[in-house]
Order: structure tokens, then C-alpha cells, then sequence
């Protein structure tokens, strides 16, 4: 179970006991559930109780019961508890299944990973000023928000910047219409859009701009050109650089994620990937690319693109932890199993995690590095 397929069941459980009459209060259009935070109880945890308990006119505690009998009949729950003032906290069963079904996510959905359906009941228009890190800022939040559905425009106080439309930024219309508007005003750059593509080109320039908080300056200095791992940049794309070449090198070999390896019976192949894909050492990975979709739909509903690009750089620094602990290619004289074909499973879905992200901040994801 993913965290949007744990986030459905919450909201089916409202409805059903609202339907039931267990619970007077309006059914929310969407309930957030998010990673517990260290420390804390189960795999995930929802606020939603506490949310309904006053349209309700019930303590939360007792909405929280409500829910939690509820919930807790789905498939793929194992434990719900509840925490604090109201708090649900799940347990998720099997998580290896659960893993499975993200894997099998990201390689059915590709690029669009993470894209959905959330915010198909907004509109928004997108409003800066005629300066490039507003203007890149905005575009990359029309993204986000068209991602999940919502219909979007984008405006500009005054006519845009020609060299804009080479760090891949458009404006609707310039000028302020007479409508609600939703302003895109992080601190300035303090260069323009023709200097920084000059000093740095397209890429580094938009991944500068967009890395840093909209309240923080941006970073604009000749380290985002550094081929080195000190570059978060360079890193993210040299992850995904990475996860293709072991796609290759696998192809090389005579096998791939799907097919299974000549002589190798039914059992032996699931003994291999329960112990050897499913190590320690995949955990983190695995739980970034689930909690990737909630991260881009934060990034849209918060205008806020600086968090797809931190979450780049974590799946980065996972993936290569994983990659030296769990390595999906056979050395030397070993064969390729069950393991190394779950293994690198693994690592496609990040390469097109880290793909995907790119393609929401408007920067390539080379091939090759």
C-alpha cells in the first residue's frame, strides 16, 4: 500500500462512516497522511480526526475511534493506533508488497510518477514580477500544479524578458488582470536572466534559482558547474546517469528487471529477493520514491519547487547508498539471480524518480555523465 492508496482508505473510511451515520460532518475533499516522524508510532500518520472534530461536535479522540475501526478492516493495514489529541497512526502489512506495488507504480506511470488527480477542482493564475527568478519560480510551480490537475495561467507585471524563453519559461499575458491572483515573489537573483545563461547555462541556472527557498538567496556561483559530487546538481544527475547505464550493463548480461535468469527455480528467485533486494540498505530508497507523489503535490499546493529539488538530492544520496551496498550487477563469475533483477528494479525506479523530478524544474536528465 502506497501513501495514496493509505490516503484513499482514510477518506473511504470517512465517507462509510459518515454514510453509516456514525459521523456527522462533511466529507473532506482529500486527507493527508504523512511519514511519522522519528520517534514516533507505525509507518504513517493522519491528522484527520482532528480535522473533523469540530464540524463533528466530537472530541477527536472519539472521532479517531470511529475512523480506526474502520480503517483498520482494509487490506494492507496491519495496526492502527491512536496517538496524542486524536492522531491515526498506521502500520502497514508486508511492507514488501507494499514496495513491490510502488516499484510496479513508477514503471507503469514512468515520468509521470507522482502526477495526479488532486487539485482538478483548482484554478489558479500565477502572478511576478519581470525578474528571472520569479519568472523561472513560476513556471515551475504552473508545472507542479498542472501535474495535479489543476488548470493554471501565468502573468507578468510587464512584458517578459526575451532571453526568459531559454530557460524554458512562457507568460500568458503581461500586465495585472482584474482577477484573484496568487503572487510568485521569492528574493530577486540579482542578475539577469541573459548574464546567468551566459555564466552558467540553462541547467545550473534553473537548479539554482529553484534549489533554494523562495525567502532564501539563491545560489548562483560556479560551484553549480563543478563536476563533482559536492555539486547537488551533479549528483542528482549522475544518480539517474547511473541508474541507465546499470540498465545497460544488465542488458549486457542477458537479463533485466522482469525476466528471470535461466535455471533458477520459483522459490529460489523469491528466497533472493526477500533477503537480498528488500536489505536494510534499500529502506531508505524505497521510502523516498513512495513518498515521492506527496512531495510533489506539496511542492504545487505550497509554490513551493525548492521542495521537489531537495527530495531530488535525497533520492540521490540514497540511491547511491544503495547502489554500493546492494550492487544490482553480478561481479566476476556470478551469475545473475532474482536478487539482482529485484535489485535493479530498484534502481530504474529511481533513475526515473529522479527523471521525472527533473522534468518538473525544466532541467534535462542526461544519459550519460
Amino acid at each position: 500500500m502506497t501513501p495514496a492508496d493509505l490516503s484513499r482508505t482514510v477518506l473511504h473510511a470517512v465517507r462509510r462512516a459518515v454514510d453509516e451515520d456514525a459521523l456527522r460532518a462533511p466529507v473532506p475533499a482529500r486527507v493527508r497522511v504523512e511519514r511519522t516522524r522519528p520517534g514516533g508510532s507505525g509507518d504513517y500518520a493522519c491528522a484527520v480526526a482532528l480535522q473533523l472534530a469540530g464540524p463533528a461536535a466530537l472530541p477527536a479522540l472519539e472521532v479517531a475511534r470511529i475512523l480506526r475501526e474502520r480503517v483498520a478492516a482494509e487490506p494492507g493495514v496491519g495496526r492502527v493506533e491512536i496517538t496524542g489529541p486524536g492522531f491515526l497512526s498506521f502500520t502497514l502489512d508486508a511492507p514488501a508488497e507494499s514496495d513491490r506495488a510502488v516499484l510496479a507504480a513508477v514503471r507503469e506511470q514512468g515520468l509521470a510518477y507522482g502526477h495526479g488527480g488532486a487539485l482538478g477542482d483548482e484554478i489558479h493564475q500565477l502572478h511576478h514580477a519581470r525578474e528571472v527568478r520569479a519568472a523561472v519560480t513560476a513556471q515551475a510551480v504552473f508545472r507542479l500544479l498542472v501535474a495535479q490537475g489543476a488548470r493554471v495561467r501565468t502573468t507578468c507585471e510587464q512584458a517578459p524578458d526575451p532571453d526568459w524563453a531559454r530557460l524554458g519559461v512562457t507568460v500568458n499575458a503581461y500586465g495585472t488582470p482584474p482577477t484573484p491572483l496568487t503572487e510568485i515573489r521569492p528574493v530577486p537573483a540579482g542578475a539577469t536572466a541573459g548574464e546567468l545563461l551566459e555564466r552558467l547555462g540553462p541547467d545550473a541556472a534553473r537548479w539554482g534559482l529553484l534549489r533554494a527557498a523562495g525567502h532564501d538567496r539563491a545560489a548562483l556561483g560556479p560551484e553549480l558547474l563543478v563536476q563533482g559530487e559536492a555539486n547537488p546538481l551533479f549528483r542528482v544527475r549522475y544518480a539517474h546517469a547511473r541508474a541507465r547505464a546499470l540498465t545497460r550493463g544488465a542488458t549486457a548480461l542477458g537479463f533485466t528487471a522482469e525476466a528471470a535468469p535461466y535455471g533458477e527455480s520459483p522459490a529460489a528467485q523469491a528466497e533472493n529477493a526477500a533477503t537480498a533486494a528488500y536489505d536494510p540498505a534499500a529502506r531508505p530508497l524505497l521510502d523516498l520514491l513512495a513518498d515521492h507523489p506527496g512531495v510533489l503535490l506539496a511542492g504545487g499546493r505550497h509554490r513551493a519547487p525548492d521542495r521537489v529539488a531537495r527530495q531530488l538530492e535525497a533520492v540521490a544520496h540514497a540511491f547511491f547508498d544503495f547502489h554500493d551496498s546492494c550492487p544490482p550487477l553480478p561481479a566476476g563469475d556470478e551469475k545473475p539471480s532474482a536478487a539482482h533483477r529485484a535489485r535493479l528494479a530498484i534502481a530504474e525506479a529511481a533513475g526515473t524518480v529522479l527523471a521525472g523530478g527533473l522534468s518538473l524544474l525544466g532541467i534535462r536528465a542526461p544519459e550519460h555523465l
